[in-house]
C-alpha cells in the first residue's frame, strides 16, 4: 500500500525531487561568496576606476547579495509549500540573469561603456522578474502552507529592487527626468535596494532560517509582522519622501524601518530563549549561529544610523551617506549573513551522503571563533574608518574582513568538493 499523498484525481503523487533546486541554491551561494571577494579586491583599484565606493558596493550588493537571494528564495518558497520546484531552466535563467547582468553593469560603469551598463541594468531587472516567477509559480501545486507573511515579504522585496534598479538604469541611460532629479533620487534608489530589497529579503528569510539554525521552533509572533511590514513599508516611504522632497514622509518611513529592525531583534531574542543545546559539531554550529547573531547586531546598528539621519535631516539628500552605513549594513549585515548561511547550508542541502556531510561540518568548524572574530573586528574598523574619514583605519578594516573571508571561502570550496566527489 502506497503512503504517498494522493493527487486530486486519486493517483499517487510522485516524490518531489529537489536535487537540482538544491544545486542551484548552492551555486548561488558560491557566486555570492565570489562577488564578496571581488568587492574586497575592487577596493584596491584606483579610485577613478572603482568610482569611489560605487564598484565595491555594487559587487557586494547587486552581485553578491542579490545572487544569493535569487538562488535561495525560490528554493525556500517551494519547500515551505511542499511544492515541486520551478522549472530548472527558469531557475538557471533567473540566477544567471541577475549574476551576469550585475557583472555587466560593473564592467560597463567602471569602463565607461554605458551601453553595456544599460544592457546589464535591463538584464538585472529581467532576472529579478524571473526570480519572482520561480518563487511564486510552484505555490499553486503545493500540499502545505506557503508561509504567507514570508512569501509576501519576498514579493515586496522583489518589487522594491525592481523599482530601484529601474531608476538606476534610467539614470545610466541618460533619461533627462531622472538625471535632473538624481540628487533626490539617489538616496531613494539606495533605500529601495539596500533596505527595501536586500535587508527585507534577508530579514524575512531569517524569520524561518534563524530558528532553524539555533534549533528553536518556527512560530508566528507579533514581531514577525513588525519585521516584514516595518521594513517593507518603511523603505519605499522613505524613498518617496526623498523623491518628492517631503521631510514628513521621509521621517514616517524612517520610523517604519526602525520598527521593522526592532521587530527582527525581538523575534531573534524570543527564538533564542527556546533554542536547543547542540551536542554534536559544536564548532560548526558556533560559526553559523555566531555569524547570524553578529549579522543581526550589525543590522540594528546600521538601520539605527540610517533612520536616525533621516529623522534629524528629513528628505535632505545630505541625510543619506553611504560611508556611515556601508560598514554595518554591507560589511556586517550582508557579509556575516552570507558566510553564516553558507556554513549551515552546504552540509544541509549540498551534495553528498551523511558521511560526507559530517566531514563538511567538521571542516567548516575549523578555527570558527578566530575567523568570525576577525571578520567582526574588520567590520568595526571599517565602520569607524568610513564614518570618520580615517583612511588607515578603513584599510585595516578591509584587510581584517579579507583575512576572515578568504580562508572561509577556501573552506567552502573544500567542503563543496567533498560533497561533489
Amino acid at each position: 500500500m502506497s503512503l504517498r499523498p494522493p493527487t486530486p484525481l486519486g493517483r499517487p503523487r510522485s516524490p518531489i525531487d529537489r536535487s537540482f533546486d538544491r544545486l542551484i541554491a548552492l551555486a548561488a551561494v558560491a557566486i555570492a561568496i565570489s562577488y564578496l571577494l571581488a568587492a574586497v579586491v575592487a577596493v584596491l583599484l584606483p579610485i577613478e576606476v572603482r568610482r569611489a565606493a560605487w564598484l565595491p558596493l555594487h559587487l557586494a550588493l547587486a552581485g553578491g547579495a542579490t545572487s544569493a537571494i535569487a538562488g535561495v528564495m525560490p528554493y525556500f518558497t517551494s519547500a515551505f509549500a511542499a511544492a515541486p520546484p520551478a522549472d530548472r531552466w527558469l531557475r538557471i535563467a533567473a540566477l544567471a540573469g541577475v549574476s551576469i547582468s550585475a557583472l555587466g553593469v560593473a564592467v560597463g560603469v567602471a569602463g565607461d561603456q554605458m551601453g553595456l551598463a544599460v544592457a546589464g541594468g535591463l538584464g538585472f531587472v529581467g532576472g529579478i522578474g524571473l526570480t519572482g516567477i520561480a518563487a511564486l509559480r510552484p505555490l499553486g501545486q503545493g500540499l502545505g502552507p506557503s508561509r504567507g507573511l514570508v512569501t509576501q515579504g519576498y514579493v515586496v522585496a522583489l518589487a522594491e529592487v525592481g523599482l530601484g534598479a529601474s531608476i538606476a538604469t534610467l539614470y545610466l541611460a541618460g533619461w533627462d527626468p531622472v538625471v535632473g532629479a538624481w540628487t533626490q533620487l539617489k538616496p531613494a534608489h539606495a533605500w529601495l535596494n539596500l533596505v527595501g530589497f536586500v535587508s527585507l529579503a534577508i530579514a524575512t528569510t531569517l524569520l524561518h532560517f534563524f530558528p532553524t539554525v539555533i534549533g528553536a521552533r518556527i512560530t508566528r509572533r507579533a514581531s514577525t509582522t513588525m519585521t516584514v511590514v516595518g521594513l517593507g513599508a518603511g523603505a519605499p516611504i522613505v524613498a518617496l519622501g526623498y523623491a518628492i522632497a517631503s521631510d514628513t514622509i521621509a521621517r514616517i518611513g524612517a520610523i517604519g524601518a526602525a520598527v521593522g529592525a526592532a521587530g527582527l531583534a525581538a523575534y531573534a531574542a524570543q527564538s533564542w530563549r527556546t533554542r536547543a543545546r547542540w551536542t554534536t559539531d559544536p564548532a560548526w554550529h558556533r560559526y553559523a549561529i555566531g555569524g547570524l547573531v553578529s549579522a543581526i547586531v550589525w543590522f540594528e546598528i546600521g538601520i539605527a544610523i540610517a533612520a536616525g539621519r533621516v529623522l534629524v535631516l528629513g528628505a535632505d539628500p545630505a541625510g543619506w551617506s553611504i560611508d556611515v552605513v556601508a560598514g554595518p549594513l554591507v560589511g556586517g549585515w550582508i557579509t556575516c549573513t552570507i558566510v553564516a548561511s553558507a556554513t549551515h547550508l552546504i552540509p544541509a542541502i549540498g551534495p553528498g551522503d551523511p558521511i560526507a556531510h559530517g566531514r563538511q561540518r567538521h571542516l567548516l568548524g575549523r578555527a570558527a571563533n578566530p575567523r568570525l572574530a576577525i571578520i567582526n573586528l574588520g567590520v568595526a574598523l571599517l565602520s569607524i574608518g568610513l564614518a570618520f574619514g580615517n583612511g588607515p583605519v578603513t584599510q585595516a578594516g578591509i584587510l581584517s574582513v579579507a583575512a576572515g573571508l578568504v580562508p572561509t571561502a577556501v573552506l567552502f570550496g573544500a567542503a563543496i568538493w567533498i560533497g561533489v566527489s
